[in-house]
């Protein structure tokens, strides 16, 4: 997996936007948690995820953003937490043991990334 940091809000506003031409995924992680380093392995350890932008926002350092991640897509914050942006929106998040390849994937076929 090739994650890209997300560290500022014009990266967020860049992601939005670019979601309307591919979609995104934003990993919350947080280095102090044995659940949210164990979710971010299972994702790790996939390594096919070419048909979308999978970025990684360590909680901990950027606790704001995250906190206008929630906002500005109508989620509850939770960490770990994984959201799928597409066309501008949230079209899927989940948390803890929740987060796993299957899903995501299952989420990407259904917006029409059937490529994953």
């Amino acid at each position: 997996m090739n994650w890209l940091p997300l560290q500022n809000a014009e990266q967020l506003a860049f992601l939005k936007d670019q979601s309307f031409q591919r979609p995104a995924c934003i990993f919350k992680h947080s280095t102090r948690c044995s659940i949210s380093d164990m979710a971010k392995g299972r994702l790790e350890r996939e390594s096919n995820w070419q048909e979308v932008d999978c970025y990684f926002l360590d909680l901990l350092q950027h606790r704001s953003l995250s906190n206008r991640i929630a906002e500005e897509f109508d989620v509850h914050h939770e960490s770990p937490q994984i959201l799928l942006i597409h066309q501008g929106s949230c079209v899927y998040d989940q948390s803890h043991n929740g987060i796993t390849v299957e899903e995501l994937k299952e989420q990407l076929v259904q917006i029409g990334s059937s490529k994953v």
